[in-house]
């Protein structure tokens, strides 16, 4: 028998300074079996940092052929392609290829062995890469419940997150900004 995925729900207050952008999100997110909390976290917190009405999740994990959030234009194609994690450089570059804008967002730690690895790769591909601080993602990851209201104040290249359970700020860095 299959294992089946965890259901988390956020209601979560959402200001993004950098854009503006304020909005109210209610999120049902799916932890796929195999996926750890800090990659499903890593997975909200890109959601907030590129919400739009038409951004949604994919089956993720469990379809290779499909990013971990996407958006589409109103005629059906793809306007922004997310990955999460250390994606190969050849699924990028097919992604840049489908899609009008392409980013990824790596989180763990080995994600620094990862871009040394793949830099070259990278740099002429037409995606913006990013880099979450691990601590911080783990930090975020010890805030889970099942259901959450939470709080994301977005400025600069950080997130502050405050939940029932604490709070805790994301940092990230720009690896690759082609975009």
């Amino acid at each position: 028998m299959a294992l089946k995925p965890t259901i988390y729900k956020f209601k979560i207050a959402l200001t993004d300074l950098n854009r503006p952008y304020y909005d109210t999100l209610n999120l049902t997110v799916a932890q796929h079996p195999s996926e750890t909390l800090e990659r499903m976290m890593a997975r909200m917190l890109a959601f907030c940092l590129n919400a739009q009405e038409s951004l949604a999740f994919t089956k993720g994990l469990s379809s290779a052929e499909e990013p971990d959030l996407w958006a589409h234009t109103p005629d059906g194609r793809i306007a922004l392609w997310i990955d999460i994690g250390e994606p190969a450089s050849e699924r990028i570059k097919k992604a840049t290829r489908i899609a009008q804008s392409v980013k990824v967002y790596s989180f763990n730690s080995k994600s620094d062995v990862w871009w040394m690895q793949e830099q070259a790769k990278f740099n002429p591909l037409n995606a913006a890469v990013f880099r979450f601080q691990w601590p911080d993602i783990q930090a975020l990851a010890k805030l889970v419940q099942r259901t959450m209201d939470i709080s994301v104040t977005v400025s600069e290249e950080s997130a502050y997150v405050a939940a029932e359970a604490g709070e805790c700020e994301v940092k990230w860095v720009a690896l690759n900004l082609t975009q």
